[in-house]
């Protein structure tokens, strides 16, 4: 049986944190995130550490004449396939 969020331990709690984040949950609402410094504290040391990997490595928009080129190659496939 699984345990209830507020008696989750540190180390289970944290076993869940990828799968909270990747379904996009609230953590700050998580019971265990409420009463627990530890893990707060780790979730702002892991923020800290995304902030300075996104300067590190920022997003850049790929030029529009690429997506032009990328849907011209897919559409070539595809009829290319189609007369085979």
């Amino acid at each position: 049986m699984r345990e209830s969020a507020n008696s989750l331990s540190c180390a289970e709690f944290q076993a869940q944190l990828p799968e909270l984040i990747v379904y996009g949950e609230t953590i700050g609402n998580h019971p265990h995130f409420q009463s627990c410094k530890l893990c707060r504290a780790l979730l702002t040391d892991l923020d800290t550490i995304a902030q300075a990997a996104r300067q590190l490595f920022p997003i850049e928009e790929p030029p529009d004449a690429l997506w032009k080129q990328i849907e011209s190659e897919i559409a070539k496939e595809e009829s290319d396939n189609k007369l085979r």
